[in-house]
């Protein structure tokens, strides 16, 4: 019997043995494709690898059978301490010819060139008085990979995916003509949204990628499959250029009306938030990081929403966040989301609380906030980036401190990578003096290189320029847009039951007279009438409202660039944003008037003729030809409200900052969260 036992013992023991054998053996056999220009490859047991650092062996952080962990542990032994300090910067890249991160400069031509200028903005952009550094800089793309061994950049330029991916090629074969040959990552903000503020810092625009909703609009649709479709077909897009890190998602909640930054979140509600957000990493990432992946850092910790009157802490006079109503954990949903999908990254805002519990310094700095609450608390093992300048632009509650002695607070608090200037010489400087012991930079440095490993970075970071042009933007994608795009509307009002225009017979189409107003201060007009480019089954569009059987007036309010604040009191009436009122309610008597109202703000809209106002659209950053769908009753409306809207100026100054508008006090909601008809 014990024989028996003794030979069966010995049997599963063999059987692990040859299985795990057989494993290693079939990792070993899968040649991953290899990406190089100037790099020697290696031959080993016939199977190839890159000889990153030019010594004619296998180094093992080259080698691709190991794990990342032994692939790390190996580079950061060889590296520098100036090229680990390297490593902890994340700073703007520009193509030659690229302007966008300079303000009031002139557009030129840009192509796939490196942009070698070296640039300095100036000191008092956002914050109107002067600080002891410079704010935000740019190396010469040669000089900054070179002389200063940036690895991490955030890529601004609004250009052909064609152009993008020859730079990032271009940019990927600087890196590996380097001493360790240590690959980049290049990141950028949104740019596959339509957007009313497409300021430098919050969305790139209008470009050449697939076109969907705004956040708002995509949080409107409550369709988590096809917001993880839009996050799987960005993601395919975004890699196809070399972009493959996104500043990007908003967890913040939009629980003050009044903060100007409410257009990139996903609305006030928590819950839904946090069901966005995992959809948005599992989809941009995948269940794990990949070679197909793009690497999502959620933003921004412990939620940027809650700001005191509504002014943003960009600036000097919006520093503090506040918690009147004790809502603190609600804020924490969508980012406990972020972690449990995955995020790669996650960015504290520049906020400091204006709370007795927690220390008044920036979230930055906070150490009670990021390494006691995010990391220990909430469990968050990844890479800790700061927002655009917390040194030496926005250091609130530090601001006696010298800029050696920021970087310092911000390294004990957990920050791993700062992001607003291009020169680490300050940094350097920081760990020379030893404030910060080389244990901890290699600590950040570990989390920055396993997602490079991750990325399968360092065996291929190159991209098909050909392929890109076809896969950015392609009909296949855009058409799961436009769907996106229809099902972002919501219906508010249908009392006259004017929706859906119907033809008036079958001789004769409803005449619409369809205008938007929109006063961007880039145009004499703010009047646009729409000239159909073709004719409409049931609608005739017509050129002024006389000849109309039905009037759609299209609003689109704007608070102006986040970055225009000055401080003064945030107030969202229509006609304290670009609405000449007067105007709308004279159209509104004219003829039934179909009232659509584009939300980047919870606009408050007591001002308009609300006893004629019979029919109220709501949308979210969308286009014509899906507003007249849903008018005409081609596509029926499913969108429910991502947020409150204040039903007066007075009960926006009552709310609670931290409080969503489905919680405030009764009677504080003109137009619900989730409110939303159909036909």
């Amino acid at each position: 019997m014990k024989s028996t036992k003794l030979l069966s013992t010995l049997w599963l023991q063999l059987s692990a043995l040859l299985f795990a054998s057989s494993a290693v053996w079939a990792q070993v056999k899968t040649q991953p494709s290899l990406g190089f220009r100037s790099a020697k490859l290696l031959t080993v047991n016939g199977l190839q690898f890159k000889d990153l650092n030019k010594n004619g062996n296998l180094d093992k952080y080259e080698d691709w059978r190991l794990s990342n962990e032994v692939r790390i542990n190996d580079l950061i032994s060889q590296m520098t301490m100036e090229e680990k300090i390297g490593f902890m910067i994340i700073s703007t890249t520009r193509l030659k010819g690229d302007q966008a991160f300079q303000a009031n400069a002139t557009r030129g031509e840009i192509t796939s060139d490196f942009n070698e200028e070296d640039l300095v903005q100036p000191n008092n952009m956002f914050t109107r008085k002067p600080l002891p550094t410079p704010m935000m800089s740019a190396a010469g793309t040669t000089k900054g990979i070179m002389n200063f061994h940036l690895r991490h950049f955030i890529l601004r330029a609004n250009t052909s995916a064609k152009i993008m991916a020859e730079w990032a090629n271009n940019l990927q074969a600087l890196c590996e003509t380097s001493r360790l040959g240590i690959p980049a990552i290049v990141a950028s903000n949104p740019r596959n949204h339509i957007t009313i503020d497409a300021s430098v810092g919050l969305s790139v625009g209008t470009t050449v990628f697939s076109k969907w909703p705004g956040e708002l609009g995509m949080a409107a649709m409550r369709d988590l499959k096809l917001t993880r479709e839009f996050a799987e077909i960005a993601a395919q897009e975004w890699s196809a250029v070399g972009l493959r890190k996104g500043y990007m998602y908003m967890a913040d909640l939009a629980t003050e009306p009044r903060w100007h930054r409410v257009e990139g979140t996903f609305g006030e509600d928590a819950d839904l938030s946090a069901n966005m957000i995992c959809e948005i990493v599992l989809g941009f990432q995948g269940t794990k990081l990949g070679k197909n992946s793009v690497a999502m850092t959620t933003k921004h910790f412990p939620g940027g929403g809650p700001q005191v009157d509504g002014q943003d802490s960009h600036f000097d006079w919006g520093k503090f966040a506040h918690y009147p109503g004790g809502m603190f954990e609600y804020h924490l949903k969508p980012f406990k989301a972020a972690i449990e999908a995955g995020t790669s990254s996650i960015m504290p805002y520049y906020s400091a609380p204006k709370d007795k519990s927690m220390e008044a310094v920036g979230f930055s700095y906070n150490k009670a906030i990021i390494n006691d609450l995010l990391r220990k608390k909430l469990g968050f093992k990844g890479i800790i980036n700061s927002d655009t300048g917390p040194i030496d632009m926005m250091p609130w509650g530090v601001e006696n401190l010298t800029i050696v002695e920021r970087y310092q607070k911000a390294i004990d608090a957990g920050v791993d990578i700062f992001s607003g200037g291009a020169d680490p010489a300050i940094l350097l400087e920081t760990v020379k003096k030893g404030l910060v012991k080389e244990e901890r930079i290699n600590e950040s440095i570990s989390r920055l290189l396993k997602e490079k490993f991750e990325l399968g970075l360092f065996e291929n970071p190159y991209v098909d320029t050909n392929a890109a042009p076809k896969i950015v933007g392609n009909a296949e994608f855009q058409k799961k847009g436009d769907l996106a795009l229809r099902k972002s509307i919501v219906l508010l009002r249908n009392d006259a039951k004017l929706l859906p225009l119907k033809a008036q017979t079958t001789a004769r189409r409803t005449k619409v007279y369809f205008e938007t107003y929109c006063n961007n201060g880039r145009t004499p007009n703010p009047v646009t009438v729409y000239k159909p480019t073709s004719t409409h089954p049931t609608i005739e569009f017509v050129a002024t409202k006389e000849e109309a059987d039905a009037v759609l007036l299209w609003l689109i309010p704007s608070g102006g660039s986040l970055f225009s604040s000055a401080g003064k009191p945030i107030e969202l009436s229509l006609s304290k944003n670009k609405i000449d009122v007067a105007h709308v309610n004279e159209l509104i008597k004219s003829k039934p008037t179909i009232v659509a109202i584009n939300y980047t703000s919870p606009w408050v809209v007591n001002e308009l003729d609300m006893d004629n106002t019979k029919t109220v659209l709501a949308t979210f950053g969308t286009t014509t030809d899906a507003l007249i769908d849903i008018i005409s009753g081609a596509f029926k409306p499913t969108g429910k409200m991502p947020f409150s809207t204040p039903i007066s100026e007075q009960a926006v100054v009552e709310n609670k900052s931290d409080v969503p508008g489905h919680l405030e006090n009764k009677g504080y909601a003109l137009f619900k969260f989730g409110d939303g008809l159909s036909y």
